[in-house]
């Protein structure tokens, strides 16, 4: 049997197995409505209710700040767009972000621009990073919003989300971040960085897939984008996904308690990775800022190698890595933030990245730097990209 790897958990993870008992009744028993006042529904409500306040106690909220979606993506563009409506009239129409952001946040930007929106577009430097400094010279009193991701799904680069906040704030602009690949990897809490909206997605945190949340702090004005039922208090209609929402608050509640041991864990071998590609292979760059970054993520540009081809052969070798967002995949051109940080031409298709899980061990880490160490020098060898020796 072939070996499998599994270093793609920025995109997607696999179900706890506590998780997975925690949802088991809701796929059985416990299987009504929860917006039904009888007892089958009432056993339904509960669940959500208990889901509500574990993703609370991790993120430091309130559990009616805390509302439920399908996913990161849903609640990205809740968080723009629906912001975006509720103030345009008390505010104006512009609005503040990142060219390194999540696609969902980079679209919904865009969207708003086709409609009359003025979107501005902080630089970043070399390492992916936002200097405070532009979002305070950015501001204008028709500031609706300003969107940083917390931390990059790509390389891995922390924002510093509490200083932006802070600036916002002065300003009177709200502050969202997307937290999507932050929270189970460091700390999480909305109090201390002080922002007003912050997403995140169940299938990044051992949860299943179709469930996100959307954090909005008590007093900020945010429009529905989803309308009908009286469901999450009026503002998201449509029947909760009851499974996904048990399962995100099962795994928030253990998230609360094991992230830091996970986060030790998952650097140890995150710098293990590193130090072996590094030391064996030549011709590669380390992206993404070297001390703020996150634990589990390490993303290379690898020169005289075409991406694709570095992608579809360690997978023949049973390593699963990718070449930048999962929703992104497949696109011809290099990810918006590589072109942002700008990379040299030789490596722009030519980037891997790395996402350990906790449950990755040394020896796959060994295996992945050796098969990879193998698998460069095969390609480097038929590639027309490398110089001819002189």
């Amino acid at each position: 049997m072939k070996r499998q790897v599994y270093l793609d958990n920025n995109s997607t993870t696999p179900i706890d197995p506590r998780v997975r008992e925690a949802i088991e009744p809701y796929l059985t028993t416990v299987f009504g409505n929860p917006s039904n006042i009888h007892c089958f529904g009432r056993d339904a409500a509960e669940g959500i209710a208990q889901a509500r306040e574990q993703v609370a106690e991790l993120i430091g909220a309130k559990p009616e700040e805390i509302f439920f979606t399908s996913g990161g993506t849903e609640a990205n563009n809740w968080a723009v767009k629906g912001v975006a409506i509720a103030l345009m009239l008390e505010k104006g129409k512009q609005i503040i972000t990142t060219p390194i952001e999540h696609a969902s946040v980079l679209a919904s930007a865009q969207y708003l621009e086709r409609n009359g929106w003025q979107v501005t577009y902080l630089p970043v430097d070399s390492y992916g990073l936002v200097d405070p400094e532009d979002v305070r010279r950015a501001l204008t009193k028709e500031t609706a919003l300003v969107s940083v991701m917390m931390a990059n799904n790509e390389i891995g680069t922390v924002e510093p989300i509490k200083e932006i906040a802070s600036i916002c704030r002065a300003a009177g602009a709200y502050c969202h971040t997307d937290a999507v690949c932050a929270v189970g990897k460091m700390k999480v809490d909305v109090a201390e960085l002080g922002v007003d909206l912050l997403t995140f997605s169940g299938h990044k945190i051992h949860a299943p897939k179709g469930v996100g949340v959307l954090y909005v702090r008590q007093g900020i004005s945010i429009h529905p984008l989803i309308h009908g039922g009286h469901h999450e208090k009026g503002m998201r209609a449509g029947t909760e996904n009851i499974i996904g929402i048990v399962g995100m608050g099962k795994a928030c509640a253990i998230l609360k308690d094991e992230w830091p041991e996970h986060a030790r864990r998952m650097l140890a071998l995150r710098q293990r990775l590193e130090q072996g590609i590094l030391s064996r292979i030549p011709d590669v760059r380390l992206n993404g800022h070297p001390e703020k970054r996150l634990p589990n993520t390490c993303h290379f540009g690898i020169a005289y190698v075409e991406g694709e081809a570095l992608l579809m052969n360690l997978d023949l070798e049973g390593i699963a890595v990718a070449s930048g967002s999962a929703c992104s995949s497949g696109e011809p051109e290099p990810s918006p933030t590589v072109k942002a940080i700008n990379l040299p031409p030789i490596m722009r298709n030519s980037v891997v990245r790395f996402s350990v899980g906790v449950d990755n061990t040394e020896e796959e880490i060994d295996y992945t730097i050796d098969v990879l160490e193998r698998v460069v020098r095969r390609l480097r060898e038929i590639s027309p990209l490398k110089p001819s020796p002189a």
